[in-house]
């Protein structure tokens, strides 16, 4: 099959990091797939999504095959965002030696299951091996990512693959929740990966222990108050709160080109009703919205003024903003954000622009329905 080929070229070396993009998991799977069946020493892997499909049983094997040569594997899955994963799957790479940990157990007859903690969810998906390579992004491992010719169904959607310092702090990032969780502690070396604060490439994430860490999002305002010249976002789930829509809008007001890209049809229903009525907030201060036809968009993609990308698992919305575990890598690099860019306009080409009438060709019942909708955004 296609999607078990080479991986896409394009690594760029940024300080002490290479870096490339990865499109879909056209380009993603084989990466990582090929990361794993190197691997020597160390396997983390912390996913939301892990299906009992093709592409979900094609990794456990990969996990499971590292496994019994003696590589040290060890996996976090989110037990609601991998619901009806059975509890036996995981039985071969087990058995070979590996260690698997449930993130949140949803079942109340589960070890470790609190109620109170059931609507925060470890929402990363994060690769990384022997401490060297690391992905991280939107892709989750289930069919829906692979392309509509090899069964999927083509969901559009970013990666990021690093070698260097950087796939170091994601590991980190790992362990810092299998701890968390009650997991063991390392079989060699400290875990500990500080960024350098000279680097232009750094991996960030919210945490949802105590007192809520809300740092993407204050790299996103940031970036957003700064900005110039142009901010190109793509969003899966554009539902941004009220401070985020206003840095958005003021951004326009003082002569930023903004350009929103939007699912034309997302996989939640109630996410496309608030949208609906979002995008006339927007079009009212003339930032341009686009609508992708090319299939579901699951990305999390931002540029600001050509140089600062972020790409991860981080969504505008109120889930992501303060009950998920979320990992964004962020590139400050001209050369890296002419690539994303380019991506980004390949997927304005695919799409069509969202006027005035993408909100009055609905009838007054489902205008109220969005309305309602986009006010209750904190609950979606």
């Amino acid at each position: 099959m296609s999607w078990l080929a080479s991986g896409a070229d394009g690594f760029l070396p940024i300080g002490d990091d290479r870096i490339r993009l990865l499109r879909d998991g056209e380009e993603a799977y084989p990466a990582m797939l090929a990361a794993i069946a190197a691997a020597r020493e160390e396997i983390v892997l912390e996913m939301y999504w892990i299906a009992s499909d093709e592409v979900g049983e094609r990794f456990r094997r990969a996990l499971t095959a590292r496994a019994a040569a003696g590589v040290k594997v060890r996996v976090i899955y989110d037990s609601l965002g991998s619901y009806g994963l059975p509890s036996y799957w995981w039985a071969p790479l087990l058995a070979a030696g590996g260690e698997v940990i449930e993130f949140g157990p949803i079942a109340p007859w589960r070890g470790r299951f609190r109620l109170g903690r059931v609507r925060f969810r470890d929402h990363r998906k994060v690769m990384v091996v022997d401490g060297k390579i690391g992905f991280t992004g939107g892709l989750n491992l289930a069919l829906p990512w692979l392309p509509i010719a090899e069964g999927g169904a083509g969901w559009r959607d970013d990666a990021v693959e690093l070698r260097g310092p950087a796939a170091a702090q994601l590991r980190s990032l790992f362990y810092d929740t299998w701890w968390r969780c009650g997991g063991p502690s390392l079989p060699y070396e400290s875990s500990g990966a500080r960024p350098n604060p000279a680097s232009r490439v750094f991996v960030l994430a919210n945490m949802v222990y105590g007192r809520p860490d809300r740092t993407i999002r204050r790299a996103y305002l940031v970036a957003l108050q700064r900005a110039r010249r142009t901010v190109d976002i793509a969003s899966a789930y554009f539902l941004p709160g009220p401070i985020f829509l206003h840095a958005l809008r003021t951004a326009r007001r003082r002569g930023v080109r903004v350009r929103v890209l939007v699912p034309a049809r997302s996989d939640v229903f109630l996410v496309d009703l608030a949208l609906r009525d979002l995008v006339r907030t927007l079009l009212n201060d003339k930032i341009e919205v686009y609508a992708y036809e090319g299939g579901v968009l699951h990305s999390k993609t931002a540029i600001v003024d050509r140089r600062f990308v972020t790409v991860g698992s981080h969504n505008l919305d109120a889930l992501s903003w303060h009950f998920n575990l979320e990992s964004n890598v962020v590139i400050d690099e001209p050369a890296f954000a002419r690539v994303v860019t380019s991506s980004f306009d390949r997927d304005v080409a695919r799409s069509r622009p969202v006027t005035a009438e993408f909100f009055g060709k609905l009838s007054p019942w489902a205008r109220t329905l969005a309305w309602l909708a986009a006010r209750l955004r904190a609950l979606l």
